[in-house]
């Protein structure tokens, strides 16, 4: 930037000024945008929201916050802060062009910066994601529907389309008119298109989340095994037996579950007490474990998964009986399932090994942020 501003004052690039002065521009114009980008900052965290970061980018900027606004009135406030900040600019600075002469070198600097942010202005209120038009558009579609994904979609698709024509355009006026720089239109359109894709697909993610039950993903691999067996019996039955497939065990007995039972609390009991002890003695009870409901949406058993640090979690049936375990592999394979997204069993073996998700497939704060 600094070497486009430079040259448009010195063609030659030989005056020190010109460079300097170009980078003041450069810094002007990446304060602009930060200024931007501080605004839907500003209103985010007004609302509660958390902001972990603002990225400038040579498109622009983007403000990571943590969760959605809660109200599609709260979410247009963000969306519009951010070209309201960059109109303000440029009526500070178009007013500036009114009093400075315009020889002056002042008057130079504020004019540039008022054309810079009253683009930054028009160019952001397209009705597209990831543009904040977009995000307007999808408060908007959100009031009208309440449905905040629809909106999401709905948006998306305008981003998806408005990608698509600039890029066309841009292609075909380079064609045209063979000025290659126009082609610059092209690389912004490639920019918007590849966002709203991106939205479009997290979208369509997050409603599989919310329509996808626990009854969809668990599986019955787990043992029931004697709540009156010795704990010596099952070590030396089971334990070592089943040394790779770590599945849940749980104890019944008289036609009754009595609980899950954890391997680990073996280590509380004196090897010698083995013989003497039952499975009873380590059983954890229903009511004091982590359980879902059949009925329970899987983006709920995620959100559950995270919060309590579990492996594995227990799906009771609406009369309280163990109708089934989940875990992270079942939750990734009802998904791909249900999205045909490509995935090999020998890949949800590894996730329900290692109990984590995939790092292409980042389901937890997916879910997280859907539920906020």
């Amino acid at each position: 930037m600094t070497l486009l501003k430079a040259g448009n004052f010195d063609p030659s690039f030989q005056s020190i000024s010109a460079w300097s002065l170009g980078l003041v521009m450069a810094l002007l114009l990446f304060a602009s945008v930060l200024l931007h980008e501080l605004g839907h900052s500003l209103v985010a965290r007004s609302q509660g929201i958390k902001v972990n970061s603002i990225t400038l980018f040579i498109f622009g900027g983007v403000a990571s916050i943590d969760r959605e606004s809660q109200t599609p009135g709260d979410a247009f406030q963000v969306a519009i802060a951010g070209p309201g900040v960059s109109l303000c600019l440029f009526g500070l600075f178009y007013g500036l062009t009114q009093v400075l002469p315009t020889d002056n070198l002042g008057y130079v600097v504020a004019a540039d910066l008022a054309r810079i942010n009253l683009v930054l202005t028009l160019f952001n209120l397209i009705p597209g994601l990831p543009l904040d038009g977009g995000q307007v558009l999808k408060a908007a579609i959100w009031k009208l529907t309440g449905n905040r994904l629809q909106g999401v979609r709905w948006a998306a698709q305008g981003g998806k389309v408005i990608g698509s024509l600039a890029i066309a355009v841009s292609v075909g006026l380079t064609l045209l008119t063979g000025v290659w720089t126009i082609l610059w239109l092209a690389l912004i359109g490639s920019f918007v298109y590849r966002n709203a894709n991106a939205y479009d697909r997290l979208t369509i993610l997050q409603e599989a989340l919310l329509q996808l039950q626990a009854s969809d993903a668990m599986t019955r691999d787990f043992r029931v095994l004697d709540a009156t067996m010795s704990l010596r019996s099952f070590a030396d039955e089971y334990i070592l037996a089943d040394i790779q497939t770590n599945k849940p065990y749980y104890a019944a007995s008289e036609g009754r579950y009595r609980g899950l039972v954890k391997i680990q609390d073996l280590q509380t009991i004196e090897r010698s007490r083995w013989e003497m002890e039952s499975l009873e003695s380590l059983v954890h009870p229903l009511s004091e474990i982590a359980t879902v409901e059949e009925k329970t949406p899987l983006i709920d058993v995620i959100n559950t998964l995270e919060t309590c640090q579990l492996k594995h979690l227990t799906v009771l049936s609406p009369a309280g009986a163990i109708a089934g375990v989940i875990d992270r592999g079942d939750i990734v394979q009802a998904v791909a399932g249900r999205l045909n997204l490509p995935i090999s069993q020998e890949q949800i073996q590894q996730i329900k090994a290692e109990g984590s998700y995939p790092s292409w497939l980042k389901l937890s704060a997916i879910a997280k942020a859907t539920t906020s």
